[in-house]
This record gives C-alpha cells, structure tokens and sequence, in this order.
C-alpha cells in the first residue's frame, strides 16, 4: 500500500503528463513478463525479444525494482522523447548512485560502470532507450499517442466538472481517494509513503495495463494508469456501415469512423490509404457539418469525432 497526501485544494495541485520513458519502461516490464495479457499480444510479438544491455539490466519483470530516475517527471502532453532523455542525461551522479543502492542481488557489471561513471553511462542507457524506441514503439505511437491525448482529455473535463475525488477514484479499482490521501493498494507498488501534500502527476499509459505504477522521487510523486481503451489499441477499425457510406461518402465516413482517439491528418492518412491532401479536404467537410472538431497538441493538429458524430455511428441500423 502507497498512501500520497493531498492538501484540501487537490484540484489545484494535480496535473496530468504523456511520458516517452514511462511507456519506455512499462512496455519493457510486458516484454520482460513470463505471461503476456492478450491486450499486448500482438505488440509483443513486434516487439520481441527487445533491447539487451544496460537498460535490460535496469527494468525487471512487473513486480521488480526499476530505478525511479528512469522515469523523471514529464513536463506535459507533448510527449517529446528527446526531452526526456536530456533530462535523464542531466539525472545527479548522487541520485543515480542512491536509486542504484536500492537494487536487489549483485549487480551486473554494466550496472556498476554506471554507478562509478554515471555521466558516461546515461549517456550510454539514452542511446539504448533511442534505439529501442525507433525500434518498438516508434512505429505505433501516433495512435498510442492518440489514445493517451483522448484519455487525458476525458479526465481534465471530468475533472473540471465532477472535481477531483470523482477523477482520483475512477483511475483504477486498486486506487482510491479518501480523508486527504490517495491509497494505492497494489503489491507491485513500492514507492514510499508521501505525506506532506506536494502534489501529484497523473500519467496514462498503454503498457502499465492492467496496474498502476507508482513513483514519489523527484518531490512530486507521479501515479502511471492505465489509459481508457487500451484493450482496443491494436484492433483494426471496423468498417463503416453501408448507409454511413452512403450518406457521407466513402471517403468520409472511413474517416470518421477512424476516429475512436483524436487523430492527426497524417496517421489518418496512414489508416485510410487516402493522400494526406484527400484527407484534410475530407475533414474541412465535415468540421463544417460539425462532426469532428480539431485541436493543436503541440507541434501537431488532432482532430476528434463531436457528439453528432458519435450519435450518427451508433444510430440503429
């Protein structure tokens, strides 16, 4: 049991963040894993058998210690892994050397040249991590993004309009919010007790499914959930009814029915097989019928399926 403090005014001191290293680390605990929930299966069978190295030598299977400097706290919703990985390269030798002391057994001897030289050897864990993005989860996380940028706006609205013990006790069945303290009753969770109310950072994630992570370095502690709808990340889109179809166009209603996460034109593209051209036509049609709304996030517009939209695809057939 993890117990985090929250002052009175909890809705002011929580935010929530899209973390690289975080789907990073947690995806590495799935392929470490003897037993693979069905939900990753097929991002498994990609991403075997995963990086060797250093960074293997950090994260364990679910349940074991990872070194919480891993997973520096994340500074929005851009998600931008090379921000990240400067922050991890700037990580103190003195917190390293302290999160490293917290190892179980004997280390390995790439894990002691990090301890004695930690400039060296996080830039050498950065440049594993690089490659073992580009390699596993670069390819997919335009729609992981996606999936995650939908969660959190789901929750920031519920959070502005039902407050936040609605938010802090919907996250999770082993997570609940009481008397000013957040419980988080998972075994795999080991973090220390926070009791001082500094805060928290709420991050969704694909791979930390079906549990939590907790982390309470750094000073504000950070809770990893699972993002609502991982169990249909890997599926492929049904296709559009035959009267959608027809009412829209073919074209369109693909589009639309795409568009189960907030989307950009290029992965749209992507899914459709429609040129990116075709695509934002598509999409100025139907922002003006006020089907689908868009939104920067970033570098990036992401567009998004409006109430209308989701009352047209799930009309009786």
């Amino acid at each position: 049991m993890v117990a985090i403090a929250l002052p009175p005014d909890a809705a002011t001191r929580i935010r929530f963040a899209v973390s690289c290293l975080w789907e990073v680390l947690a995806g590495l605990r799935v392929l470490h894993d003897r037993g693979v929930p069905s939900v990753h299966q097929k991002w498994v069978a990609k991403a075997r058998p995963g990086p060797g190295g250093l960074l293997a030598l950090l994260v364990p299977p679910t349940g074991g210690y990872a070194p919480d400097f891993l997973t520096p706290p994340p500074a929005g919703l851009a998600a931008d892994l090379e921000a990240e990985l400067s922050v991890l390269r700037s990580t103190s030798p003195a917190v390293v050397r302290a999160h490293l002391d917290l190892l179980p057994g004997r280390p390995a001897a790439a894990v002691v040249e990090l301890y004695e030289d930690p400039p060296t050897g996080l830039a050498r864990l950065c440049d594993e991590i690089a490659e073992y993005w580009r390699v596993a989860i670069a390819p997919d996380w335009a729609r992981m993004h996606a999936l995650l940028d939908a969660d959190v706006r789901r929750r920031g609205h519920h959070l502005a309009t039902s407050g936040a013990a609605a938010v802090l006790n919907d996250l999770h069945e082993h997570v609940t919010w009481r008397d000013g303290t957040l419980l988080v009753n998972q075994r795999h969770c080991t973090a220390s007790d926070v009791p001082d109310g500094s805060g928290l950072v709420l991050i969704p994630s694909v791979f930390v499914w079906p549990s939590v992570l907790t982390v309470s370095s750094y000073g504000t502690p950070q809770l990893a959930y699972p993002a609502a709808g991982v169990a249909t990340l890997w599926e492929k889109p049904s296709s559009p009814s035959d009267a959608l179809s027809a009412l829209l166009g073919t074209g369109r209603a693909r589009i639309l029915t795409e568009l189960g996460s907030s989307l950009s034109t290029t992965e749209l593209a992507r899914r459709t097989g429609i040129t990116a051209g075709g695509v934002s036509q598509h999409l100025r049609i139907l922002r003006a019928a006020g089907l689908i709304t868009t939104h920067r996030e970033g570098r990036l517009l992401l567009n998004s399926r409006t109430s209308a939209a989701e009352a047209l695809l799930t009309a009786p057939r």
